[in-house]
């Protein structure tokens, strides 16, 4: 409890403004921090939240939330390091220490056997948690009858956190008007994949850089002399930046599995070795989600349909009489770059080297620890009100956008939904897709005048 008590200060505290500061200084204190997409969700300090204007209150939250902690997705990530510590040991190479590692990781594997992707137990604690959160933050929206859509991808991590936020909701008001589902059909802007992108998420320009960048990261020559009696003679035989690759990322998502406790892989790197983990680890998201120039600055427009939906689903809610909430559980690679697409905290940077990254401020581990959120919460004094406002909120802390607004941290949705709309059919126009270029958000996935 101490060690994540301290993780989520240095997380908090993140959130400030640190152009030209460094994450090694962070990842001194708490070496979970370099983790990357397999941080856990810091969730022990309530956050301040500013009132909103005069007669303003809540009354509707839209929802997108990655699913909980969970375990390694594939057995591939621990065999690649345990197998090659088996080939140095058929050669009687391996120290003392060697061993131990090569045991270790056949620990966790045994552990992990079955349950690839599963969702843990802190991953469905954390959102029991966050649900609890929201509806003491905001108990308006949640009051009496509320309305509760929650939806999921098909994948069973998500479909589980989506139990347990509701799970939690019921227990804290039985009267809550919930539905349900996990459905291909809402795939299309869940977890959509748009194979145009993707052709160009890696191109070689994108490698070239990222193997320039990582040069002088990959490779660790101490922790070679740690594991092996004669580092240079098995270097030859096995890819030394995989294993000290894989070996420290078998460490690192340990923290959210209960057996993180006795799991000793952290202590084999040092803190320098840690953060240029770090570096590459938000640099490879940076290229493939983010908005790097290097392949177009495009890929954040993988979310563009569920942007729409978002927009679409407020605007069939927000004139009802009704209160509610709608609930959405994903993936990191859509909590990103829609980050990212809508431009919360900077996020929509377009950064041409990938060493002014970090001192920029472009951290992907403050947008995407496991259970991550984008909450949008909206504000009227009353049913007749149509000046809707609304604040974001990126894992439960107000978030500012690229938009002018004279209410901050607040915004009016006509504004937001003007701008956002425009851009995307400026995009879509780009790029021929007049499909969705027709300045209409989709249907609405489920108005509150649905429920009774």
């Amino acid at each position: 409890m101490k060690n994540r008590f301290v993780f989520w200060l240095l997380f908090l505290f993140t959130f400030l403004p640190f152009y030209g500061q460094s994450a090694f200084d962070f990842i001194s204190r708490n070496r979970n921090f370099s983790a990357s997409n397999y941080c856990i969700y810091p969730d022990t300090i309530e956050y301040r939240m500013t009132p909103p204007p005069a007669g303003k209150k809540p009354f509707y939250i839209s929802h997108y939330g990655r699913h909980g902690s969970r375990y390694l997705n594939s057995r591939k990530g621990y065999d690649i390091p345990y197998n090659m510590l088996c080939k140095v040991d058929s050669m009687h190479m391996l120290t003392e220490l060697g061993r131990k590692v090569k045991q270790e990781i056949k620990s966790i594997i045994d552990d992990t056997e079955g349950r690839w992707g599963d969702l843990t137990s802190l991953g469905r604690q954390q959102h029991r948690d966050i649900a609890r959160r929201m509806m003491e933050r905001f108990p308006e929206v949640f009051s009496g009858k509320a309305y509760v859509d929650a939806r999921s991808t098909t994948v069973n991590r998500c479909i589980l956190s989506m139990g347990e936020a509701v799970q939690q909701m019921l227990a804290l008001n039985p009267r809550l008007q919930v539905t349900m589902q996990a459905s291909k059909r809402d795939m299309n802007y869940m977890n959509y994949q748009d194979s145009a992108l993707r052709s160009i998420m890696e191109t070689d320009s994108t490698r070239k850089a990222f193997k320039a960048f990582s040069r002088s990261r990959e490779r660790n020559p101490r922790l070679m002399n740690l594991l092996f009696t004669n580092a240079d003679s098995v270097v030859k035989v096995i890819d030394e930046a995989q294993l000290n690759y894989y070996i420290l990322k078998t460490g690192l998502i340990q923290q959210n599995i209960s057996s993180n406790d006795s799991c000793q892989l952290l202590n084999l790197f040092t803190y320098e070795e840690l953060h240029q983990y770090w570096q590459m680890e938000n640099a490879w998201w940076y290229f493939t989600y983010g908005p790097s120039p290097i392949n177009g600055s495009r890929q954040p427009y993988t979310q563009r349909y569920l942007l729409r939906q978002l927009i679409a689903d407020a605007d069939s809610c927000i004139h009802q009489p009704r209160h509610g909430a709608q609930l959405r559980f994903g993936h990191e690679t859509v909590i990103l770059p829609l980050t990212c697409l809508l431009g919360i905290n900077g996020f929509d940077a377009q950064i041409d080297d990938l060493e002014l990254l970090e001192p920029s401020g472009w951290w992907a581990c403050l947008v995407f620890p496991m259970a991550s959120n984008i909450q949008f919460v909206f504000y009227r004094s009353d049913v007749n009100d149509r000046d809707i406002i609304f604040k974001v909120l990126l894992n439960e802390e107000e978030a500012r956008l690229p938009l002018l607004t004279d209410i901050a941290p607040y915004y009016h949705w006509s504004d937001f939904r003007d701008y956002y709309l425009l851009k995307l059919d400026a995009y879509s126009y780009q790029t021929g897709k007049k499909e969705v270029a027709t300045g209409k958000a989709p249907t609405a996935s489920n108005t509150f005048s649905s429920y009774e």
